[in-house]
C-alpha cells in the first residue's frame, strides 16, 4: 500500500517562501496523479495543487495561483510544492494525496477521488 509522507512545514513571515516535499513509497500501480490539499482549524478540505504523472499538466486553486508552483520528480518518488508570497490565510496543515491512474495526462481536484493521503505538514503565515 502506498505510503505518503510530508515535509518542509514552518513558521514564516507574511510575503516568505517555503518549499513542501511529498515523499512516496509502496507504490504498486504505474501511474500516480498527486494533490496539495490543506486544511485550517474548523474549516473544510480544501484543494491547492494537483500534477499529472508526466508533470506536463497542472491544476491550481484560485487562491494561489501565481504564487505556488507544484511539480514532481518521479525518479525520487516526490512531488514538491513550492510557496512564494505567502499569507496569513495561507495557514493551514497541508496534505499530499495520490491518485491511481491508467494516463499520464489527467489531474483531479476533488479531494474524493485520491486513494492515499499523508498525515500532513503545519504552515503557520505570521503577520
Amino acid at each position: 500500500q502506498a505510503q505518503l509522507v510530508e515535509s518542509g512545514g514552518g513558521l514564516v513571515q507574511a510575503g516568505g517562501s517555503l518549499r513542501l516535499s511529498c515523499a512516496s513509497s509502496g507504490r504498486t500501480f504505474s501511474s500516480y496523479i498527486t494533490g496539495w490539499f490543506r486544511q485550517a482549524p474548523g474549516k473544510v478540505r480544501e484543494f491547492v495543487a494537483a500534477i499529472s504523472w508526466s508533470g506536463g499538466n497542472t491544476d491550481y486553486a484560485d487562491s494561489v495561483k501565481g504564487r505556488f508552483t507544484i511539480s514532481r520528480d518521479n525518479a525520487k518518488n516526490t512531488v514538491y510544492l513550492q510557496m512564494n508570497s505567502l499569507k496569513p490565510e495561507d495557514t493551514a496543515v497541508y496534505l499530499c494525496a495520490d491518485k491511481a491512474t491508467y494516463t499520464n495526462y489527467m489531474t483531479t481536484t476533488r479531494a474524493n477521488e485520491y486513494d492515499y493521503w499523508g498525515r500532513g505538514t503545519q504552515v503557520t503565515v505570521s503577520s
